[in-house]
């Protein structure tokens, strides 16, 4: 089983709050972990039908089967057990009574904010961080596979293959999510929304063009990327707005895929041959790279945030995190071998930071084996980027 960076931040977070709430895509392992969390509270699940009635239809009878404290899995299939828990944690005034899991926040943090205001810690779980692939011995050898295979724990945890796991959950998820959500009827326009975002990945985000590329309003592009970002497919990392640095940053985020498999998959990559060689190789391990700093901070019991850098001139570094006094400046490059200009932009960005007096500590992860330590940054290959993530 692979151990959760997460775990020793939930513990603490049990110990002094009486409700845990946990989020985050599905099949991140929400279930699993919120088990080893809280291994002796008893479990329901609001996907059972069963289970969901007699929580919608008697919510005081549901959670009195559960007097020291319980597992409510998929709590955002009954938000009105919110309510009642408030009552329940109120009254027995203990830390560590309940765990919630929710696999889309589209509601459901609003109605966890209204309801148990200052009663719950709320964290996130992503899929499997390459780090604790590696401590768990699952990691793959080379960057094709992983990039190909992705991250979600069902491709480690089962006999497998990642290709047809990726088909069943896309059709999954937009069966029982995104139609409920926002009732899609045409399915095909959809799905084809789904590659243009997997093509647009890494890049500054137009949609009014995604849209017109659809063949869809920019109004429904942008509910359908809000669901996407609120059930954690999707994520954007904003300019850096900061005009110590400069007064010429652009406005547009860009777009990620939380999974680099997911997005590989999308994109019509079936295997990591095929990747190699791919013209989106290097917008995946991008985003794969920036994935890996948001689940550090995850991790940690953050907010997780990636900023980048880009000036009106074309001026980028792809991605900028700042740590007290430090920005940390990293630029992401997949390529093997280092070359003298992938550290062009971070040259550029840290000559304006030091004429604001701003620290900046320039980074490159690179497709490459061979960790450096260069006067114009420090260059780390991706399969040991948790000497990144640790100081972020």
């Amino acid at each position: 089983m692979v151990k959760r960076a997460l775990l020793p931040v939930a513990k603490k977070r049990l110990d002094g709050f009486p409700v845990v709430v946990i989020t985050g895509p599905r099949q991140s392992g929400k279930t699993t972990f919120a088990k080893q969390l809280a291994p002796h509270f008893p479990y329901a699940s609001l996907e059972d039908p069963d289970q969901l009635e007699f929580a919608d239809t008697d919510p005081r009878g549901f959670l009195k089967q559960f007097p020291d404290g319980a597992i409510l899995d998929e709590i955002q299939r009954c938000p009105k057990l919110l309510s009642y828990l408030q009552g329940i944690v109120d009254k027995a005034g203990r830390m560590g009574r309940f765990v919630l899991t929710g696999s889309q926040q589209f509601g459901l943090l609003g109605s966890v904010t209204q309801s148990l205001a200052g009663r719950v810690a709320l964290l996130n779980l992503p899929p499997f961080s390459l780090a604790e692939l590696q401590s768990a011995k699952l990691a793959p050898d080379d960057l094709d596979t992983l990039l190909c295979k992705g991250l979600y724990p069902p491709v480690y945890d089962r006999p497998v293959e990642p290709s047809a796991w990726m088909a069943d959950y896309i059709s999954t998820y937009i069966e029982r999510d995104v139609r409920q959500l926002l009732n899609v009827k045409d399915l095909s326009a959809f799905q084809r929304f789904l590659q243009l975002c997997a093509g647009r990945t890494g890049q500054l985000l137009n949609i009014t063009s995604l849209a017109s590329d659809t063949g869809i309003s920019r109004a429904t592009a942008e509910a359908w990327l809000s669901v996407l970002e609120a059930s954690h497919v999707v994520f954007y990392a904003r300019p850096r707005a900061d005009n110590n640095i400069s007064s010429r940053l652009i406005k547009m985020p860009k777009l990620y895929f939380y999974d680099c498999g997911l997005a590989a998959w999308l994109a019509g990559i079936r295997d990591p041959a095929q990747i190699s060689r791919h013209p989106l190789r290097g917008s995946i391990f991008e985003g794969w790279a920036v994935s890996e700093l948001l689940k550090a901070q995850a991790a940690r019991g953050q907010s997780p945030r990636v900023d980048f850098l880009r000036d009106k001139d074309g001026n980028e570094v792809d991605a900028a995190v700042q740590t007290g006094s430090t920005l940390h400046a990293v630029e992401i490059k997949s390529g093997q071998t280092v070359a003298s200009d992938f550290f062009d932009g971070l040259d550029f960005w840290r000559k304006q930071a030091s004429q604001r007096n701003l620290k900046v500590k320039p980074w490159l992860v690179y497709g490459g084996e061979s960790s450096q330590t260069r006067e114009r940054g420090t260059v780390v290959p991706w399969s040991k980027i948790a000497t990144l993530t640790a100081e972020i």
